[in-house]
Parts: structure tokens; C-alpha cells; sequence
């Protein structure tokens, strides 16, 4: 059975531990993560540009 933790210190620096060992191992998760929502991000802003611009006919 585990203890109990000593104060906020002691969770706070295992919250680091654990949190540096998953981005360590998943980094290519993150990165994809991070390059989707950059793409998303981009996308939106290219999209109110084309709100802001005049329509044109199909023809």
C-alpha cells in the first residue's frame, strides 16, 4: 500500500515527475496534438478572412 503523501511539496514534485515521463514518452502524441490544434487555428482565421471579403458568383 502506498503512504500517504508528506505535504504539497512532495505531490507537487511528483506531479512534475509524472507529467515529464508521459511528454517523454507520448512526444509524438503531443506533437501531432499540438500541430492539429495549430492547423485548427489556422483554418479559423482563414475563415473570417473569407467572411470579411465579397462573394462571388459560381460563374
Amino acid at each position: 500500500m502506498m503512504e500517504p503523501l508528506a505535504d504539497k511539496a512532495q505531490l507537487k514534485e511528483l506531479l512534475r515527475e509524472a507529467i515529464d515521463e508521459v511528454l517523454t514518452e507520448k512526444k509524438d502524441f503531443f506533437h501531432d496534438l499540438v500541430l492539429e490544434a495549430m492547423e485548427d487555428v489556422a483554418l479559423i482565421n482563414a475563415i473570417k478572412e473569407g467572411e470579411k471579403t465579397q462573394s462571388v458568383s459560381k460563374e
